[in-house]
């Protein structure tokens, strides 16, 4: 097992257990297969963006819970370094938390890179939840999915997380960072 793997292992069979749910229910709730849930309340498999999202959103926990290493000293992340990186399935994209929430705050940090291509689609998160990118590099149309922006390096955008949201790289190594805070 990966120590990504045990992380989201524990964290996964915790918060499920917490809510008095059956391996079944979570997965018939997050739209995913039960034996991905199984697998990887196992520290098994390889789970997508959008698997750990559809989990995540199950549960009503943000999506850092899932992934967070829980080291509360120093922490310095080098470019390409992020160990609780994980890949799209339906898109050039990669998401490396690089700060989750700690308890009773609600907002998370990540640096996402994409490649043009394919279109990182999210579906609504938890309610109230709000996200804010600053392009870092690239060029990129990102927000609500009915009508995005289009980005240049440096350009801050904040929308609602709680709706449909795209994220497009528009030219090769496109990269942004986003904030994810729930209310």
């Amino acid at each position: 097992m990966s120590d990504l793997g045990d992380r989201i292992a524990t964290t996964l069979r915790r918060e499920r257990e917490r809510r008095d749910l059956s391996v079944s229910e979570l997965a018939r709730r997050a739209g995913v297969a039960k034996a991905t849930v199984s697998q990887l309340e196992n520290g098994g498999g390889n789970p997508s963006v959008e698997t750990l999202w559809a989990l995540a959103t199950a549960l009503d926990v943000p999506f850092a819970v899932l992934v967070d290493e829980g080291i509360r000293s120093p922490t310095l992340i080098r470019a390409g370094e992020g160990t609780a990186a994980v890949p799209a399935t339906a898109a050039d994209y990669v998401a490396v938390l690089l700060s989750a929430s700690p308890p009773h705050a609600r907002r998370d940090i990540y640096f996402l890179t994409a490649e043009p291509g394919s279109i990182r689609a999210s579906d609504p998160h938890s309610r109230g939840t709000v996200e804010h990118v600053v392009l870092v590099s690239g060029r990129g149309r990102i927000g609500p999915a009915d009508a995005p922006f289009d980005l240049d390096p440096g350009d801050y955008l904040s929308y609602p997380g709680d709706a449909p949201h795209v994220f497009e790289a528009l030219v090769p190594a496109t990269s942004a960072v986003l904030v994810s805070e729930s209310r």
